[in-house]
């Protein structure tokens, strides 16, 4: 398997264009858009707070996945913190690559917050809507990375195995000799992208079968298990992972958001039952008085 396309769609200058990763994922943010404003009006809401809370959103999502990126230091690249900081005015250059989906989470998150605040609105119904589309966004998003002929993993006699160009590969997989030209790599993309599509897909139907027992907030929670938990085991096909000791960034920001979210859901459902409980005995108890 191999991209059909080249990686920029359009042409405008030598070192300039509309690149097909930039286009995927603005397919994947619109569409997880829709969804989050056909949910918002399936409540009662009106979605247009999803679209204006969108563009607070999608800038601060940009800023925190580029940070990310910037203060990485990802194995086998030369592209990371060490570069950067002698090279600060790439830190701009958006069209060369380098974004981090935790950053984009967390920048994302922000601005719903924000937006929000701003417009006097509970955020936790909103962040709901957006969770599921979150993960529909990056299903297609992540194709991007396919065409970019990014985001493999190791070699693979699996006949969904990428095909990876020479100037796209890292170290020590641009040894032709040792990797020639016909070598197959887990396509460590697909993935993920499959992943987060089964993760819409469950997310989607707890919302619509489970709203009446959702606490503001649960679907977000999901999200935040739900992504991690996939990435985590995803990461040891990552030979570029930014590692933090032996333990990729990846895989130990997965650790802490699996056990913080599951523990935050525990736990405010168990709140939510013990005042449910204590409400339903002091109504009891006035009507016994009555």
């Amino acid at each position: 398997m191999k991209p059909p396309v080249d990686p920029i769609l359009i042409h405008i200058a030598p070192n300039f264009g509309i690149h097909w990763y930039g286009l995927l994922i603005v397919i994947g943010v619109m569409l997880g858009a829709v969804y989050a404003s056909w949910r918002a009006k399936q409540d009662g809401e009106n979605p247009d707070h999803v679209w204006n809370g969108l563009i607070a959103a999608i800038i601060l999502a940009i800023i925190g996945s580029r940070l990310y990126h910037v203060f990485s230091e990802p194995a086998g690249s030369m592209i990371g913190w060490s570069y950067y900081r002698e090279h600060p005015i790439e830190i701009l250059y958006l069209w060369q690559g380098g974004l981090g989906i935790y950053g984009a989470i967390a920048g994302g998150i922000l601005g719903v917050v924000l937006y929000a605040w701003w417009a006097k609105l509970n955020p936790l119904p909103w962040l709901d809507y957006g969770a599921p589309g979150l993960a529909l966004g990056q299903f297609v998003g992540r194709w991007g990375n396919f065409i970019n002929q990014e985001l493999y993993g190791p070699p693979t006699d699996l006949p969904w195995g990428l095909i990876i160009d020479p100037m796209y590969r890292i170290a020590p997989y641009n040894d032709l000799a040792t990797y020639p030209l016909d070598t197959l790599f887990h396509p460590t993309f697909l993935y993920e992208s499959l992943w987060c599509l089964l993760l819409f897909i469950t997310l989607a139907v707890i919302a619509h079968k489970l709203r009446d027992r959702l606490l503001p907030g649960d679907l977000l929670l999901g999200y935040i298990i739900g992504y991690p938990l996939g990435r985590f085991f995803i990461e040891y096909l990552r030979p570029d992972a930014w590692m933090i000791g032996p333990i990729a960034a990846a895989q130990l920001f997965a650790i802490l958001s699996v056990v913080g979210g599951t523990t935050t859901l525990i736990v405010r459902h168990i709140k939510a039952r013990s005042t449910k409980t204590a409400t339903r005995t002091a109504e009891n108890q006035e009507t016994e008085s009555q």
